[in-house]
This record gives structure tokens, C-alpha cells and sequence, in this order.
């Protein structure tokens, strides 16, 4: 049997920083994949895309940026405008990014896709989950669903966002979650 290829779907620094290094320290065989479609400006875009990129270089993780597709995200959520967070208007970009994520891992002959989008607590890991089981199902390709939130991975990646004076962002990224939200946000 091939050894495992796990692709990492993944939000931003802050989230997935510890991830990266448990991975890493493990020896596991991975790499992190950049698709977020969601983020409202292209100076936000740039700006989490690049913390990722620091974060990969420093723990020498392949780093894999697909194409900034606004207009993408915003024809999937489009109808969803009025959705609470949490909604359907997260599932359905929960599950744009999933998918392209597990297609691209198909392609590229990775065994395994996860993601660190609910990792936050202002996520429903069970509601990740769930749209990461529908793409998995479409691509043909197995999704991980490890918690990452556990084992210590919250105090590592608080520990490490410190460490690094990670740009951390007060919003998910989409124009929705950052309207009313930047106060309530951490």
C-alpha cells in the first residue's frame, strides 16, 4: 500500500499553525493547500496568504496557493446574503472550499484531505465535517475529519501565533462575518 498524502485545507496562520507543526514534527507527508475564495478584499487575501506561506516555510511544509476566486464564493452564496453565521450560507462556503480541495487533492494523488476551518471556536466543526464528507463523496477521495482543535493543538497554536506575532484577523474572512462582527470576533 502507497503511504498516506494528507492535504491540509487551510483558512489561515492562526488556525492552522499548530496543526502544521504537529504534522511536521510527526513526519507526516503533507501539505497545505490556500483556496479561500471567501475573503471579501484582495489586501486581506494577501495578507493571510502570506502569513501561510511564513508559517509552511518555517516547518518546510509544501505550500500550494489555487487562484483567488472571489466571483466563485460569491455566485455560491449568492440568495444567502441574510443567513445567521452558522447558517447555510457557511455550509455553502464550506463546501465551495472543501470541494475544490478534495478535487485538487484527487488530481494531484494525495490520499487524504483535511482542513482546519473548524477549528475556530466561532465554527461548527460538525457542520465542517459534514460539507467535508459531501465533498470527499463527489471527489471520490477520503476526508480526514481529525479534531483539531484537541490534544493540546489549541495551546500549541496560541503558543505559536504569539511566538511568530501572527497577523490575526478579527473575522472569517467573509464580507458577512466581518459587518457587526470585528467587536465580538477574536
Amino acid at each position: 500500500m502507497s503511504e498516506e498524502k494528507l492535504l491540509l485545507l487551510s483558512c489561515c496562520a492562526p488556525c492552522s499553525c499548530g496543526v502544521i507543526k504537529k504534522l511536521a514534527l510527526q513526519g507526516r507527508h503533507f501539505s497545505v493547500l490556500f483556496y479561500n475564495p471567501n475573503i471579501d478584499t484582495a489586501s486581506e487575501y494577501q495578507k493571510r496568504l502570506e502569513e501561510n506561506k511564513r508559517v509552511c516555510e518555517k516547518f518546510a511544509v509544501p505550500f500550494i496557493e489555487l487562484a483567488y476566486e472571489p466571483q466563485v464564493w460569491a455566485e455560491a452564496v449568492h440568495g444567502l446574503e441574510c443567513e445567521p453565521e452558522r447558517g447555510k450560507r457557511c455550509s455553502t462556503c464550506f463546501y465551495v472550499r472543501l470541494l475544490r480541495a478534495a478535487q485538487y487533492a484527487k488530481e494531484n494523488g494525495f490520499t487524504a484531505f483535511s482542513s482546519v476551518l473548524g477549528i475556530s471556536r466561532h465554527k461548527d466543526l460538525a457542520q465542517v465535517n459534514e460539507q467535508g464528507r459531501k465533498a470527499a463523496q463527489k471527489a471520490g477521495i477520503t476526508y480526514d475529519e481529525t479534531n483539531w482543535r484537541k490534544g493540546g493543538l489549541e495551546e500549541l497554536r496560541r503558543a505559536l501565533n504569539k511566538e511568530m506575532q501572527l497577523y490575526n484577523q478579527t473575522y472569517c474572512g467573509c464580507l458577512f462575518s466581518r459587518r457587526g462582527k470585528n467587536e465580538e470576533i477574536s
